[in-house]
């Protein structure tokens, strides 16, 4: 919520700029995340290709993503919210691993990714990056900025996408990836004020048409129970606005108002979705002797509306009655500097939310400098997190399960503790050499996660009456050595279980080794540069419909490799990039859909209890699914760039 060096922050935060993700250069932000240590983009359906963002092994709801500090993205728009932020207005992108409830509320349960945007003041005049592939896909960023006289500036950011080549390279008459047309267009204003106060007022449209399915599917077939197909129209906007109240005190008002809209047909299962969500924060930061203080109180509106049960009245389920939730709230946190080598946070927040009643979130942070070169980092807390199950599970949107909830649902609540190590080592000719480790443990209480083998075509949800953890260790390096050649390379442990009547589960979906590497090679003589980043997944249990189902209950060990080569000449501000994406032409089995020939599940037997049943054409029992899938359909490609700016 407020700017610090890293190195004196008791917590522990990861930083990326935007020259980490040109090693590998994506068409959104959530493809970038790939080259993260534990942190990995999901897809949950191999046909829409929609997906989350899963840190430390936790479901890409327990990540709330952020654009400059405010809660922006989340829920229903997680899925569709990171695509199409222009990658020329993003400054840096900061991670938080853990619970971060204390100061962030609802949703921070898992960690946060922060979008943090260009100041209009620093950034360039003008500047363009356009990247296209063989696969005919065309991604193109333009920013800039302009002064309104003296005292205002204006910074532009445009996105667009364009992908119209249907490509079933796997056979199983689907599209390997989706067919999608993107538009996206920010803006933020900076005013220049008396004493360097603060003002800042940004705005975002997004507007996408996506579709996957069936090779010979047409707009005509939208909705329709003869040709599959998935098709998804998503409006978005959103204002963000930062103002510094005129007083002595350094009072910081805070506004956020979003909108998302989305017209979607699974097959012929019709999804039409209104999400709102605002928010406004009053935060006073003060210094007082050796503490830091700051004191805020928020207040969170969300308002959502579909046409499915999920917003059905108790009543009378042909009765829709939109879903409306205020979480007003309350927070402190005082940040000690004990000595010159210790350092104490304590935090505190109090959120009252209009349907679940008070939710306490305290925190506690410690951190220990025996010298410059060293840090250790000491952090617990506790989180929570109130789950909207239709707006978060693709599997029930495709309408190939049946949704069963079988009580109530109470908010899930997590109690964390991690601990962290960074070491530097300096040495002649600006070499240097960054060490940083962490060990944690989350505790879960009333988890939500659904139950996909019970029944083949249930989705059954329910709190868990046990407990949920996870548990691991990771580790990062970074080097940079004379000659310009740098690493970064990361490596995670990751342990997930549920416990329930002593009985041990791994979730789905849940890998337990990730690493992942980026390697820089200047040859400054040619002006050339070679990066090679690339990402190791180990086995992660996989949806099966059941246990005949053919389809391997785990996968193997898998990895996504990319190689770039990037030509400036001395002196330039042009660059010409190219390369291959997924040298390894790695790609999930061909069969990753079930029954991908019957999609409405038209020669299916059903028993009495809904159970698909073994017949000649259907000896292992399935029904359609679209969920077991864990990679993307994408195999090897190659990219060409060329990057343009004026300062």
């Amino acid at each position: 919520m407020k700017e610090i060096s890293r190195t004196k922050s008791p917590v522990p935060v990861e930083v990326f700029s935007p020259a980490y993700f040109k090693m590998n250069p994506t068409p959104n932000l959530y493809d970038a995340m790939q080259n993260v240590n534990g942190v990995r983009p999901q897809l949950n359906c191999s046909v829409c290709n929609t997906g989350d963002i899963h840190i430390n092994g936790l479901e890409g709801p327990y990540t709330m993503v952020l654009i400059d500090g405010m809660p922006i993205v989340s829920g229903l728009s997680t899925v569709y919210g990171l695509s199409g932020i222009p990658n020329s207005m993003i400054e840096r992108v900061e991670i938080v691993k853990g619970p971060a409830s204390t100061l962030y509320g609802s949703e921070a349960v898992g960690g946060l990714i922060n979008v943090i945007t260009k100041k209009p003041s620093s950034a360039p005049t003008f500047m363009v990056d356009g990247m296209s592939s063989n696969w005919m896909d065309l991604n193109l960023d333009l920013g800039g900025k302009f002064a309104l006289g003296k005292n205002v500036d204006v910074l532009t950011g445009v996105n667009l996408f364009n992908y119209t080549n249907p490509i079933d390279n796997n056979n199983d008459g689907f599209t390997d990836i989706t067919i999608q047309e993107r538009a996206s267009l920010f803006q933020k204003w900076s005013i220049q004020r008396d004493e360097g106060r603060l003002f800042t007022a940004a705005g975002r449209y997004l507007y996408e048409d996506r579709w996957g399915g069936e090779m010979d599917w047409t707009k005509k077939h939208r909705g329709g129970s003869d040709i599959y197909g998935e098709s998804i129209y998503t409006r978005r906007w959103e204002l963000i606005s930062n103002y510094q109240l005129p007083t002595a005190e350094k009072l910081l008002l805070s506004l956020s108002y979003n909108q998302h809209d989305q017209d979607s047909y699974y097959g012929d299962m019709e999804y039409q979705a209104d999400q709102r969500i605002g928010f406004a924060q009053l935060t006073w930061d003060t210094e007082l002797n050796n503490h830091s203080i700051m004191v805020g109180s928020a207040l969170r509106y969300t308002y959502y509306d579909d046409n499915t049960p999920a917003t059905a009245s108790s009543e009378d389920v042909n009765i829709n009655k939109a879903d409306e939730v205020w979480l007003p709230g309350v927070f402190v946190q005082d940040d000690i500097t004990l000595n010159e080598n210790n350092q104490l946070l304590l935090g505190l927040r109090y959120d009252h939310n209009s349907r679940h009643g008070n939710i306490f979130t305290p925190r506690f942070a410690y951190k220990w400098s025996p010298n410059t070169k060293n840090i250790f980092r000491l952090n617990a807390g506790t989180g929570f997190r109130v789950v909207n199950l239709f707006t978060e599970d693709h599997a029930i949107l495709t309408g190939a399960r049946e949704v069963i909830i079988e009580e109530e649902l109470n908010p899930e609540q997590s109690y964390n503790v991690n601990l962290n190590y960074e070491h530097k080592i300096f040495g002649d000719g600006g070499r240097y050499i960054g060490i940083d480790a962490t060990t944690w443990y989350t505790w879960f209480n009333n988890q939500i996660l659904p139950d996909y083998e019970t029944n083949s075509n249930q989705i059954i949800y329910s709190n868990l009456e046990g407990h949920g953890v996870t548990q691991g260790v990771s580790l990062n390096i970074d080097v940079e050595l004379p000659n310009g050649v740098k690493l970064m390379a990361g490596g995670s442990f990751i342990d997930v279980y549920t416990s329930e009547n002593g009985e041990r589960t791994q979730p789905l979906l849940t890998e337990r080794w990730t690493g992942t590497w980026a390697i820089g090679l200047p040859i400054v003589e040619t002006g050339f540069k070679i990066d090679y980043t690339g990402n190791l997944y180990g086995p992660m249990k996989l949806p099966v419909l059941n246990d005949s189902d053919p389809r391997p209950a785990k996968s193997g060990w898998w990895s996504l490799q990319n190689i770039q080569f990037t030509w400036q000449q001395s002196g330039s501000q042009l660059q010409v990039y190219g390369g291959v994406k997924n040298l390894l032409n790695f790609t999930p089995p061909s069969n990753s859909i079930a029954r991908s020939f019957d999609p409405f599940d038209k020669n299916v037997q059903f028993d009495g209890n809904g159970n698909p049943m073994p017949t000649p054409n259907n000896p292992h029992a399935l029904t359609f699914d679209p969920s077991y899938v864990f990679a993307p359909n994408q195999g090897i490609r190659g990219f060409l760039g060329i990057r343009y700016l004026i300062r």
